[in-house]
Order: structure tokens, then C-alpha cells, then sequence
């Protein structure tokens, strides 16, 4: 059973928190940081913690601590993570990695340095609906992956210094991008290289510094193509959608706003819904296990099962460095309003992968375009003969 020290005890550390202490139930936080004394202890309280402190060294070093997870604003990871480095305590870090990927490398150098365990919580590639839908694809249920999309907008962030870009490094693609890129590669497939990327982000409606909104297509070596689309300005809840489709087939997955769980109410309550939930009145969609169900369960229990075993989880730094490259690629593009490359600094996949051949053999003499069943019966194909090129069609 990993003793815990919990660096910070708001929003998504309570997430966290009631992820570690449900599934597995033998993971418990021992020591819990916060940078103001009245959270940490009513984080202290409220999860049963033995020890709290306002000492993020205090924290780290603790007798109890075997591993650190930070659930910090994104200007305090580095920090933290190098100091996690130098006592030489496993650490995981919640997303993004970092403000930027030179931030994610000296992070992923000083963890692989130390020689200590690391985990990229990146909790949208641990929901049910993603992991069932992931392994599909990599038996070859959908053929080769040609596009993936994979949207998350929502009305913004609760938290004051999301919406600060000196804090944050940026706004709904640091955010919200980092998961919709880290789905995409899943699916894609993590030894591909993605290699360039264009993508156009405005700040629409809120006022900050940083983008509110952005769309992006990220292309990769193999051909295929991720495509995110981000929004802190969607108005009805948190949008959560991903799309695959391949040669053979296609997949459709609503994690979260549309779950199968509807329901009207005419009463104005106060009671908790779901995350971004903008109403408690009206229709209403609840979640009904919305720890697990958002992936952080699943992803605990990935993470501690590899600790435990020596093993490295599903996602770690190195996955976190290379959404902080394709993000950086993807600011870059959209003040150049062009096609950037993505210039790794590190690359771990695998190098000059083919873009898959297209030709279907239908005999000796013709590739097979399409084949369609007809209302009266027959079937039609559409061939392109392999000598001359030239298209044509046959009923059979």
C-alpha cells in the first residue's frame, strides 16, 4: 500500500482523493500540502489525513511519503517535480506536463536522471468507453486509423489562475487540448511520429490574454490525422466526444455530457450534478459514478499497479513532453496561420513509418474503388484497372 503525499488540495486534488480512496481502497494519502493552512485541513478532515502541511519540502520528505502526486497550478510543476527528483520519490503529475515543452524536458530529464518512478495523469485515456474503444482498434477492429477527432469544450476552468497566462502557459489548448492530442495519439498509435501541425485558436468571448477557443489538426507520419476541438465559451455542461475512424470501421464515444442518464426537474435545487454543469433545474444529465466514469480509477489503479510491479504505467512523462511538443507547434501555427512542424527534442518511436497503400486488389486487372449492395438486388462496383488507371463501373 504506496503511502501518499497529496501536493495540493483543490478541485482536482478532492478528484484525486476520491478516486484513491475508492476502487483499490488500499491507497491512502498520508500527508497533504496546500499552500494556505485552512485547506489543508479541511482536506485533512474531509479525507481522513493524518498529516498536513504548508510546506511542499515538508511534504516530499515526509517519513510517510513513499510517492507524490501533484495536483498543482501549472507554474508550480517544474518545482515540484524537481524536488520529488532530488529526494528520490516516484512522482505523478496531473496534465499538462508543462507550460511548454522546454518545461516538460527538463521535467522528463531530471525524472529519468533520478531513476525514479513517473506518471502522467491524463485521465481521459483511462475512461471506460476510451479503454474498451482503444483496445478495438488495436486488435484491428476499425482496419488502419485514418482520422481521429476528439472534442472537449465547456464553459472554462473553476479555478482563478487557469485563466492567468503567466500561471497557466496558455488558455483552452494547455487545458483542454493537452487530453484531446493524448486520445488522438492513443488511438493513432504512440510510436508514430506526429510531424506538423496547423491550427487556428481566438479568443472569442472571455477576457484574458489567452485563447478561449481553437481548433487544430495534427498530421502524422503514417498518414493519419488527430483533430481536436477545444472551447472554454460551450454553453450546457462539458462536451466530451471522440470520434475514429478507419479503413474498416468507426467509432463514436459521448463520455460525458450525453451518458444515458436524462433527467427533468422543475425544483431549484443546490445539490451537486456534474462537472461544468451550469443548472440544477430543467433537464439535467447527471453522471452516475463520475469519478470513474472521467477515468481517474482506472488511471490510479494503472499507475499503482505499475509502482507496485516495477513496471511503467500507460502514460507517463514522456507522453506528457510529447503533447507539450505538439501543443507548442500548435501556438506557433496559429500566429503563422501555416502548416508548423513539430521539431521533437526527443523522439523514442519509431522512425520513417509508410503511409498505408490504398490499392485493394479486386482481380488481375482492376483495384477495387467501392462495392454497394442496390435497392433492386445487384450489387455495384467501382474499379480503377490497374494498366491504365482509368475508372469505370459494373453491375455484378
Amino acid at each position: 500500500m504506496p503511502k501518499i503525499a497529496m501536493l495540493g488540495a483543490g478541485f482536482i486534488g478532492q478528484f484525486y482523493a476520491d478516486a484513491l480512496h475508492g476502487q483499490r481502497g488500499r491507497d491512502r494519502i498520508s500527508v497533504v500540502y496546500s499552500r494556505t493552512e485552512e485547506t489543508a485541513v479541511n482536506f485533512a478532515k474531509k479525507y481522513d489525513v493524518a498529516h498536513w502541511t504548508t510546506s511542499m519540502e515538508e511534504a516530499i520528505h515526509h517519513e510517510e511519503t513513499e510517492i507524490v502526486i501533484i495536483s498543482l497550478p501549472n507554474n508550480l510543476h517544474e518545482a515540484a517535480v524537481l524536488a520529488c527528483a532530488k529526494a528520490g520519490k516516484g512522482v505523478l503529475c496531473t496534465k499538462p506536463l508543462g507550460r511548454n515543452a522546454q518545461e516538460a524536458k527538463r521535467m522528463l530529464d531530471a525524472v529519468e536522471k533520478a531513476g525514479i518512478f513517473h506518471g502522467y495523469l491524463e485521465d481521459l485515456c483511462y475512461t471506460p468507453k476510451f479503454l474498451k474503444a482503444n483496445h478495438s482498434v488495436h486488435q484491428g477492429s476499425l482496419g488502419r486509423i485514418l482520422w481521429v477527432r476528439s472534442r472537449e469544450a465547456h464553459n472554462g476552468p473553476h479555478s482563478d489562475w487557469f485563466w492567468n497566462k503567466d500561471k497557466s502557459g496558455g488558455g483552452a489548448i494547455l487545458d483542454l487540448g493537452c487530453h484531446c492530442i493524448e486520445i488522438a495519439r492513443n488511438f493513432i498509435g504512440k510510436k508514430v511520429k506526429p510531424v506538423e501541425v496547423m491550427c487556428w485558436a481566438a479568443t472569442q468571448v472571455k477576457p484574458i490574454d489567452a485563447e478561449d477557443h481553437a481548433i487544430g489538426l495534427v498530421k502524422y507520419e503514417n498518414g493519419a490525422v488527430g483533430q481536436f476541438e477545444v472551447s472554454w465559451n460551450f454553453r450546457g455542461g462539458m462536451d466530451l466526444r471522440d470520434e475514429v475512424m478507419g479503413t474498416e470501421g468507426t467509432i463514436w464515444i459521448n463520455n460525458f455530457l450525453r451518458t444515458g442518464f436524462e433527467m427533468f426537474s422543475g425544483v431549484q435545487g443546490e445539490g451537486y450534478i456534474a462537472e461544468k454543469a451550469e443548472t440544477n433545474t430543467g433537464w439535467l444529465f447527471p453522471v452516475g459514478d463520475e469519478v470513474h466514469e472521467l477515468g481517474y480509477t482506472n488511471m490510479f489503479t494503472d499507475m499503482f499497479n505499475a509502482f507496485e510491479n516495477g513496471s511503467s504505467p500507460q502514460e507517463d512523462f514522456y507522453d506528457g513532453f510529447i503533447v507539450n511538443e505538439i501543443m507548442d507547434a500548435a501556438l506557433k501555427s496559429v500566429e503563422s496561420k501555416q502548416w508548423e512542424l513539430i521539431n521533437l527534442q526527443l523522439w523514442k518511436g519509431e522512425e520513417s513509418v509508410r503511409v498505408g497503400d490504398n490499392s485493394i486488389d479486386y482481380d488481375e486487372d482492376y483495384y477495387l474503388i467501392k462495392e454497394e449492395k442496390l435497392p433492386d438486388g445487384t450489387t455495384k462496383v467501382i474499379l480503377k484497372s490497374k494498366e491504365t488507371g482509368e475508372v469505370i463501373r459494373r453491375t455484378v
